[in-house]
């Protein structure tokens, strides 16, 4: 008699490292007795019987109850179930409650509010992007350009009676708009099925099947197909921090602490009402790596950005004196975490290569871009959260008090670094009364564009890795409100059109240049100029390739503008200005691009300099006249 759960595939599941657990637990296609159905399996250690329950049965749980496969896993047989078929597990859980929840590795769920899992064939889809996975075995995600446009599906744009696009409706626009506008990826917030539509997808239920909102597993499959046709990666905002306490979820899924942590101290987050997975029991570091490895195998994804990292490494995240333990060291790291991460990691970059993962830590925790195997947690990137709190914090000062503030400008590169980062100007800076990014700027009308701009360039410049969330590349003047798209009406008018476009042309030259992004972790990429002028509110420093190409950059945080500006150059020869953020067709008053010629005169500790007229609020980035024998 054929073994009705394969043996091998629980005993990896319960040692922790079956990283393909969907094949073991999701619904599988199966033919007994001639008769063709779906193979039913669950984990519930603790559960006094189970049955599968659905419109197929009149959600009955007397009529197809689960057997044992070992002492912790159930299993069924159910001829007649076809796709879409919407079921949940009839759960008695340890105490004798019966629960109707959700099957954890279901590849798709009826539309919230509704909550049934449902039954999906997931490899029905067939992939046209072989020429991008193949180019993507070598590609060097650190030497490469990145410039991430983060988005909110549901929020980007709407149908014009309000309803939300699908992901096969939104492509055609959405990836028009992202190859236009220059971008290289999509960062999607979090589209692994949720309940609650106001926690913009960080609260997950479903961590194997993409949100019913938008359409089926195959509809985001052709998303991400046609973005890698057109040449742009997908990221996906992934969420294995937390875990909501919904009824039908996986919160105390058999009765007991089955998921999460048992103490309460460690598995609960209380100021966000979800509790937190045990990252030291093994089945669950099975399910969760299976969900990561998951996105890629089946998804195509080309790299997850995890939430909320720093909630997982430390016990007493958010938690006051006496409402934590301490680890066996006496710490306050959770080790489990942490190993955790680091098998997680070395499991995906192993396998995928060329995929990423990112972490949005915002602590000082060491190593966190560091291999596994020298220590490390093992991420490609980690969000640089210092750059971003205090470059914001900068941005929002009256131009005045921005002296007295000037290492908001500079600090970050002496860490810069000590991680591979991510300069990310996220969702999360955009809403709860933090203003628009267009809104921070102080200043009249003209001025909050001018300011925008100049630091867009700053932006763009620094080193790092790059992410803006949609919106900003035109002056959203509102915060986000996920329940209403864009404000696109206002590229209607002229000084919204031009920050646009100013975006567009900031983007085409931060891609047609390497100086900006290849030795983005190296400390050769960059060195200063003017680091310290800070009552002229001016920075400038060079951006360098690893051919020894060069940008020179120049941003101007004052509504002041500084004609004749003495600075050291390296070279004596022509710079020529390349993009400057006050021309004409931006909205400025700058008709041409100048050119300098370097004297023989030393300045800021090079050889010789030259004077450059920079205008308020504005950034210049420079470039040395090639010769003739250089063209």
């Amino acid at each position: 008699m054929r073994e009705k759960v394969d043996s091998y595939a629980k005993y990896l599941f319960h040692e922790g490292t079956n990283y393909q657990t969907y094949k073991l637990f999701s619904p599988q296609k199966e033919q007994e007795e001639g008769k063709d159905g779906y193979r039913f399996t669950v984990w519930a250690p603790r559960a006094l019987s189970i049955s599968v329950v659905g419109d197929f049965n009149n959600w009955d749980r007397s009529r197809n109850p689960m057997e044992k496969a070992d002492d912790e896993i159930w299993t069924t047989f159910i001829p007649g179930i076809k796709k879409y078929d919407a079921y949940k597990f009839s759960v008695e859980q340890h105490d004798g409650k019966i629960v109707n929840k959700i099957d954890p590795f279901a590849f798709h769920f009826e539309t919230p509010p509704a909550t049934a899992s449902k039954i999906y064939d997931i490899e029905e889809y067939r992939w046209k992007d072989n020429a991008w996975m193949r180019e993507r075995e070598s590609y060097n995600p650190y030497a490469s350009p990145m410039n991430i446009y983060e988005l909110h599906l549901g929020s980007w744009k709407r149908q014009e009676d309000g309803n939300v696009y699908g992901y096969k409706d939104i492509a055609d626009e959405l990836i028009k708009y992202v190859k236009k506008m220059g971008y290289t990826h999509i960062e999607l917030m979090p589209i692994t099925e949720y309940p609650f539509e106001g926690s913009w997808g960080y609260q997950v239920t479903g961590m194997f099947a993409p949100t019913s909102r938008y359409g089926t597993p195959a509809d985001l499959m052709e998303l991400i197909d046609r973005c890698h046709r057109a040449g742009i990666g997908v990221i996906l905002d992934w969420v294995l921090a937390h875990f909501p306490r919904d009824e039908h979820g996986l919160a105390t899924y058999d009765g007991t602490a089955q998921y999460e942590y048992a103490d309460p101290r460690k598995g609960e987050h209380r100021e966000w009402g979800t509790k937190i997975y045990d990252f030291g029991k093994n089945e669950v570091k099975s399910f969760l790596i299976s969900s990561a490895m998951f996105w890629f195998d089946k998804y195509h994804i080309d790299g997850i950005r995890c939430d909320a990292v720093a909630s997982m490494l430390y016990l007493d995240y958010g938690r006051k004196a006496g409402e934590w333990v301490a680890n066996k060291d006496g710490g306050n790291y959770n080790l489990e975490a942490r190993d955790f991460l680091r098998q997680m990691n070395s499991a995906i970059l192993s396998k995928h290569h060329g995929a990423i993962t990112i972490a949005e830590e915002s602590t000082a925790y060491p190593m966190v871009t560091k291999p596994a195997y020298d220590g490390g947690l093992g991420f490609n990137f980690k969000w640089n959260m210092g750059w971003m709190n205090d470059s914001l914090h900068y941005l929002k000062l009256d131009p005045f008090f921005r002296k007295d503030n000037h290492n908001n400008l500079t600090f970050a590169i002496t860490y810069a670094y000590s991680e591979n980062y991510i300069l990310p100007i996220s969702h999360d800076e955009v809403v709860h009364g933090k203003a628009s990014m267009l809104s921070k700027v102080p200043g009249d009308y003209d001025e909050k564009f001018e300011g925008l701009k100049a630091f867009f360039g700053y932006l763009m410049a620094h080193p790092g890795k790059k992410l803006t969330f949609m919106g900003a590349e035109f002056g959203q003047f509102i915060e986000w409100n996920y329940k209403n798209e864009l404000d696109w009406f206002l590229l209607k008018y002229d000084k919204h059109k031009q920050i646009q476009n100013f975006v567009k042309d900031l983007n085409a030259f931060y891609l047609a240049n390497k100086a900006m992004w290849e030795m983005d972790c190296s400390f050769d990429g960059f060195k200063w100029i003017v680091v310290d002028d800070n009552t002229q509110n001016i920075v400038s420093f060079i951006r360098r390739a690893a051919n020894g190409e060069e940008v020179i950059c120049i941003i101007n945080f004052s509504p002041v503008a500084r004609d004749k500006y003495v600075m050291g150059v390296p070279e004596y020869t022509t710079y020529k200005t390349e993009l400057i953020s006050s021309m004409n067709k931006y909205g400025g008053n700058t008709d041409r691009r100048v050119a300098y010629k370097a004297t023989k005169k030393e300045s800021h500790g090079y050889p010789y300099s030259i004077k450059v007229d920079i205008p308020k609020n504005a950034c210049i980035f420079l470039k040395k006249e090639k010769d003739e024998g250089e063209k």
